[in-house]
């Protein structure tokens, strides 16, 4: 069923910058009342006020349950019931798997996988009382496939997808929506210093724009750029050593593509200091 966007109320998780920035500016320029959330509420805020038409900003801590509730509910008390959770925050540290600290290991589960099981759990259940919602997850590429140097996050990303499978079988008749966004590598600070592979560099303003098409249209899975999703099927009929000359010559070796940069140097220390807003 198509809709449009005018009216609708979204929440948008790591809203006040990259991706979710441009997820949330799109939507505010076709007419739907915004909130964004941030673990810098000062950040959010300052986005909130740059973007165009009705968006609020918000301090958020996905990995808090108390801090999601507490945004969910300033939402509604704001703009109304939320008709769009869009589950976009999320954390990438990237290399080998034995050099990968504990602290980026906790800090990947504790924001992409059991960030985005809270929103659900947390959202869902209203819409589907009112028997209407739609939560979109930015998930990654890394859902289907697992590239050298980002085992842990490439985990986590499958983790959601099978979590969100689960889920919508349990809603399913329910009039709650849930999709899966699946880009490859976009141009954010997440993904500095990473290869694309065979894939083009995609930017914010696509992932946005598909978030918004299949809020119109809705899908359960969409693969960005659209194709790479036949390759990926196509890979997963092929024997597996077929399968991994197909994956490696497409699929980016991340531990070499760091290799001794230093790109990724302060984004990494942040996000795993024991509290990444010091």
């Amino acid at each position: 069923m198509k809709r449009t966007h005018a009216g609708l109320v979204v929440a948008v998780t790591g809203g006040a910058a990259g991706i979710g920035r441009e997820i949330a500016g799109q939507f505010a320029a076709a007419g739907a009342r915004v909130c964004i959330g941030d673990l810098s509420g000062t950040a959010a805020r300052a986005t909130a006020r740059e973007l165009p038409g009705t968006v609020h900003g918000c301090e958020l801590d996905v990995t808090d349950e108390r801090s999601f509730h507490d945004f969910l509910a300033t939402t509604e008390a704001l703009l109304g019931p939320i008709d769009v959770l869009v589950n976009n925050a999320g954390v990438m540290w990237v290399g080998a798997f034995d050099a990968e600290p504990d602290t980026a290991t906790a800090r990947m589960l504790a924001v992409n996988l059991h960030g985005v099981i809270r929103g659900v759990r947390l959202a869902a259940p209203a819409m589907r009382t009112r028997g209407r919602g739609h939560i979109v997850t930015i998930a990654s590429i890394a859902a289907k496939v697992s590239p050298a140097g980002e085992s842990t996050y490439a985990a986590t990303k499958h983790g959601v997808l099978g979590y969100l499978t689960g889920v919508r079988e349990e809603l399913r008749g329910s009039g709650v929506e849930l999709t899966a966004i699946m880009p490859g590598v976009v141009d954010t600070e997440l993904a500095a210093g990473t290869a694309t592979g065979a894939a083009k560099l995609l930017q914010p303003a696509d992932v946005a724009r598909a978030v918004l098409a299949v809020v119109e249209r809705p899908r359960f899975e969409v693969v960005l750029p659209a194709e790479v999703g036949p390759l990926l099927r196509l890979a997963g009929l092929l024997p597996q050593r077929a399968r991994d000359l197909v994956l490696r010559r497409t699929v980016p070796n991340q531990v070499a593509a760091v290799g001794s940069s230093s790109a990724r140097a302060d984004y990494e220390r942040r996000i795993t200091r024991p509290d990444p807003r010091e």
